[in-house]
């Protein structure tokens, strides 16, 4: 007797279905789960029968359980959903995570963070294979979360956790690069740079006075460019940084412009992404200032704006990067090293230096 009709609000189970085929419900079970052990007589009786009773299929959480696994890896934004749409290399870096997601035929879940206590228990509760952390401080709490799940997990340029390992480029190798570009016969240089922390808190901070840094991507940066800047024996203090809480183009045109028609002009602005640097261009541009003549501006990333705007940037693969971070978390072997491969691209935006450090290459 077939018992769903009964109740027909009653979602049909697999034993409603082994009874109307005249099969075992294992016979079911192998029947989507494993179609080779079935003929092909059993498996059209099965069809026929999951047609009749409008039985969708196994759930696909009972299916995971059984598998052992989800299907799905997460990835753990560190910032509001949005900005995976809005902000040009965090979409570089996820179109990285979802090729190797679609190559594996695995599914991609977002989560993502507010700040608040209910972050731990979003990351806990997340039905995912394994996570990949978007770059994120040293203090956030999710960290911990991530490692309590016992998945695999990498975190993208940092911080570091042990057990967990951090994929993407030498920041301050590549900051110190940029900055002896960037700083050219520069006299009130101004590094406009990302949050310093997780209460993002916009600031104007002379060199020598920058304290506790705890998003790992801004400290290696701004270490990088105050090398740069205090290399020939210049003093830190002479270095502003110019703390962005948003990476956006209009927060960096805004910033800039503050700066520019301040008392003290700064001459070279050395931004942490062409976002940042391509604002600071808008804001040369409205106060009347020629680039790099009056003021020099680099960025970093060598997004798809950069060429056109003839700005001078740091290039690097966030899409190789998230590639590689999806390969680590699902336990496949990557393509790249763990520190993935940079470099300058001059143009335009900067100074010549007057003599060269070394021969032309």
């Amino acid at each position: 007797m077939d018992r769903s009709a009964d109740n027909p609000r009653r979602r049909p189970t697999m034993s409603d279905v082994a009874r109307a085929a005249g099969v075992s419900p294992m016979t079911v079970s192998y029947a989507y789960s494993k179609p080779e052990r079935v003929s092909a007589e059993t498996a059209a009786k099965v069809r026929e029968a999951a047609r009749q009773l409008s039985y969708p299929g196994p759930h696909p959480a009972a299916r995971s359980l059984r598998r052992g696994r989800v299907g799905s890896l997460g990835v753990v934004l560190g910032e509001r959903l949005s900005y995976a749409f809005e902000d040009p290399q965090a979409a570089r870096f996820l179109a990285g995570v979802s090729d190797v997601c679609a190559a594996e035929g695995v599914g991609l879940t977002l989560v993502p963070i507010t700040g608040g206590p209910s972050d731990a228990r979003r990351v806990a509760q997340a039905a995912v294979d394994g996570f990949v952390v978007w770059t994120t401080s040293d203090d956030d709490p999710v960290l911990e979360a991530v490692a309590d799940t016992g998945l695999p997990a990498v975190v993208h340029a940092g911080p570091s956790r042990a057990g967990i390992p951090v994929i993407g480029i030498d920041d301050r190798a590549a900051a110190t690069a940029i900055g002896r570009v960037a700083f050219v016969r520069a006299r009130r240089p101004v590094v406009l740079g990302f949050p310093l922390d997780r209460a993002r808190v916009r600031q104007l901070l002379p060199g020598d006075q920058v304290a506790e840094v705890r998003f790992p991507v801004t400290r290696h940066r701004w270490e990088g460019l105050r090398e740069a800047w205090t290399d020939d024996d210049r003093a830190a203090s002479q270095v502003r940084l110019a703390v962005c809480p948003l990476n956006h183009v209009n927060e960096g045109e805004r910033f800039a412009l503050e700066l520019l028609q301040g008392a003290e002009p700064p001459d070279a602005i050395a931004a942490m992404s062409d976002e940042l640097a391509l604002g600071a261009l808008h804001a040369a541009a409205r106060a009347g200032l020629r680039v790099p003549e009056d003021v020099a501006v680099t960025g970093w990333d060598d997004s798809d704006s950069a060429g056109p705007a003839g700005l001078t940037t740091l290039a690097q693969s966030l899409r190789d990067q998230g590639a590689d971070c999806a390969r680590t978390a699902l336990g496949l072997p990557t393509r790249g090293p763990v520190r993935h491969e940079w470099r300058v691209v001059v143009r335009t935006s900067s100074r010549r230096p007057s003599r060269p450090r070394g021969p032309a290459i």
